[in-house]
Order: C-alpha cells, then structure tokens, then sequence
C-alpha cells in the first residue's frame, strides 16, 4: 500500500486500541507488519506507560496492571488493593474515600494503597476470586495470598483497618473544605446575612443519599468559593434539631436557599449533579461559573453598557468621545460587583481613545499570555473578565 494507505490503516488501529497500554502493544504487534513501522513511535511510548505504573492526575491510588501487579504486590510491603469497575455506583462512591486513605498513606514506606480496574484487567481479578465490585482485600508483605477486607467502606474505618495489618499508626490526612460548616452559634450570621446568597444542606452524618451528596457539594463549593457574594453550607440537622425543625426539614438531605431578598428560606428543587447546582447558582446569583470553577464568556458583561460599546465601536473618532461619556454615566449608575466591571469599561474606552483600536487586540493577547502562568484564582478571575469586556469592544 502507499505511505497515506498505511497512515490511513494505522489510524484505524489506533482508534481500537484498548486503554491497557500492555493490551494496546499487544494488539499492535498482532498487526500486518506494514502497519509496525509507522506505529513504532505508539509501541514505545505504550511499553514505557506499561513498564512504569503511574496514579491518575490527583490521585495517590496508585493503578495496577496484569504486568505490574507482582512487581508492587507482594513485595517489600503490605497492600491494600480495590478491586474495581469504572461503571460501578458503589466504587464511585468509594472513590473519594478512597482517595483520602491513599493521602494519608503517601508517607508511609511500609504500606501501598493501590487499585485494578476489573473490566480492564480481567485476568488479575479473576486469580483473586474476584465476583463483585469493589472488592478490597489485603495483602501482607512479601505474600500474594489475600485477606478480605469486610469493614466499612469509609476513610476512617480503612485507616484503622491497615494500621492494624500493617502496624503502623497513620492518620487521617485533613482535605480543606470550602464548605461552611454551620452550628447554633453560626447559623444567623452567615445564612441570614443580607449581603450573601446562601445554599444550605441540612443532613445526617448516618444518611447514605447525604453521604453520595458529600463530595458533589463539596466540588459545588470549591466552583463558587471566589464569589463573595455566593455561601455553600451545611448543618448537621441531627445535632442541631431545633433549627431543622425551624425550617421544617423533615428527611435528608434537605437543601435550602437563602437569598439575599428572601431569607425565609426556599426548597432547592433542581438536581444534585455539578451541573444542576452551578446552573442554579448562576441563575439565581448572577455568577457566571462553569462546572470546573472558571468564568465563563459572559462574566463581567453588564447589557446597557454592552449597548453603548456598539455604538462607540461603530462611530466615528469625532464620536466617540460622546459615547464615552454615556459610558460613564451608565456606569455611574451600577452597583454591587458591576461598579468594578463598569469601571474596566470605561477604561478600555479611553485606552481606545488614547491608543487607537488596536489595543483591544494587544491587550487581550498580553491577558491571555498571562491566564497561562501560574497566577491566583483571583487575579484570574480578573483577566478573564476584562479579556470579556475587551472582546465586546471588538465585535
């Protein structure tokens, strides 16, 4: 076949291949020999990805394959291994537990926290008797003959239950939380302050749908926790029941909204996904978040300045000194975060003025250089917002 033939064959082979590097090579080389030649480069690097087994992107689990599992299990240190599949709701549940113990484990030299993926790897589970998921057994050191982890499925209880098999005397890593968490003491200051939207789960620590809620709130927190004017809490409701009863939650998680204009209280009814909360939030509070915490394209753009923005970018440069002024009026009108917003495009106008059109071009490209180092949430959320009013100058 010709050389674009062969392209053409390799790609066809490399959109089949399975995630399991060793299984990928494997699959490779069972190919027409044609093909080896222009995936050699794939071979390579999916030998290396075998040889060195790595933990997922903030992950301290570390991920086991059928040709690295006895070179880490069984070997100078005990193993705490989940047997797992990625379709699993009970392993996705565990999953940020899990996590945790891994965390707290990081430093101990003595113990490995490690997972197989059961759908990719269905050899190792299967030699370990594996029938459903997760399954979590130990192994003690320099042995592959397992015990069968039987305890609660909680960081805590995993904790107790390899210090006790490995002898060691770990503890639970603390994660910061950007959750509010709310007491008797608290709970007026924060909920019923007039300046604040505020989202509040009312739960039981034994409640299972609280528990499968906990990280997904958790994650609803992280998104919002730049915005000053946004609170995401929470309320023991078992502990503190005479204010659960004030604000009739009668089964759990009970989740309420107190927003600035109404601090009676309101039901949250929309889902419990990322999504659904971040779309709520936004709708209700005039965020512009999406699901990973960033600004989106619309923050910071104020309707009745983006008017006048058309009309400055379409007048004449006699004009639009007048414009300007009308900016600045309607500015002067805003309030809340939009007095800050209304400030940069007035701004941007002037720098217009003074330095032609092409400065929306360059300054937007200098924003984004600097949106690629490392810089604070703040100072992204910053550029983000004048890198939209700048782009409503352009078009």
């Amino acid at each position: 076949p010709s050389t674009s033939a062969r392209r053409t064959g390799a790609n066809r082979i490399l959109t089949c291949l399975p995630r399991s590097p060793e299984l990928a090579a494997k699959q490779i080389m069972a190919t027409p020999q044609i093909y080896r030649k222009t995936l050699l480069p794939v071979i390579l690097l999916l030998a290396a990805a075998a040889l060195y087994p790595a933990a997922a992107d903030g992950d301290e689990v570390l991920a086991l394959t059928e040709s690295t599992f006895e070179k880490e299990v069984g070997q100078d240190r005990g193993a705490l291994v989940e047997f797992y599949a990625p379709w699993c709701g009970h392993c996705k549940k565990l999953a940020p537990e899990y996590e945790k113990l891994a965390a707290s484990f990081k430093k101990a030299k003595s113990v490995l926290i490690a997972k197989v993926d059961c759908d990719e790897h269905k050899s190792v589970c299967s030699k370990y008797g594996v029938s459903g998921y997760p399954t979590i057994q130990w192994f003690p050191k320099g042995s592959l003959e397992p015990k069968k982890y039987e305890g609660q499925r909680t960081a805590e209880a995993l904790t107790e239950y390899v210090n006790s098999e490995a002898a060691t005397n770990v503890k639970i890593a603390a994660v910061p939380s950007s959750v509010v968490v709310l007491t008797e003491e608290t709970f007026d200051s924060v909920v019923l302050d007039e300046t604040k939207d505020v989202l509040v789960e009312f739960y039981a620590p034994w409640c299972g749908h609280c528990k499968s809620l906990a990280p997904i709130y958790e994650k609803v927190a992280s998104v919002f926790k730049q915005d000053e004017g946004v609170v995401i809490a929470n309320l023991d409701a078992d502990k503190y029941t005479s204010l659960a009863e004030k604000y009739g939650v009668s089964g759990f998680p009970t989740l309420k909204f107190f927003p600035k204009g109404n601090k009676a209280g309101e039901e949250y009814e929309s889902g419990r996904e990322l999504d659904d909360f971040v779309k709520f939030i936004n709708e209700k509070s005039g965020t512009s978040r999406d699901s990973k915490g960033q600004l989106t394209s619309e923050a910071g753009l104020v309707a009745s300045l983006d008017a006048l923005v058309k009309e400055f970018h379409s007048a004449a440069d006699d004009k639009r000194k007048e414009i300007l002024s009308k900016i600045e009026e309607e500015a002067a009108k805003l309030s809340g975060p939009a007095v800050k917003h209304g400030k940069i495009y007035v701004n941007v106008a002037k720098k217009i003025l003074q330095k032609g059109s092409d400065y929306t071009k360059k300054e937007t490209e200098r924003l984004h250089r600097l949106l690629e180092k490392s810089i604070s949430p703040s100072k992204a959320d910053e550029f983000a917002i004048k890198k939209n009013i700048l782009s409503a100058f352009s078009s």
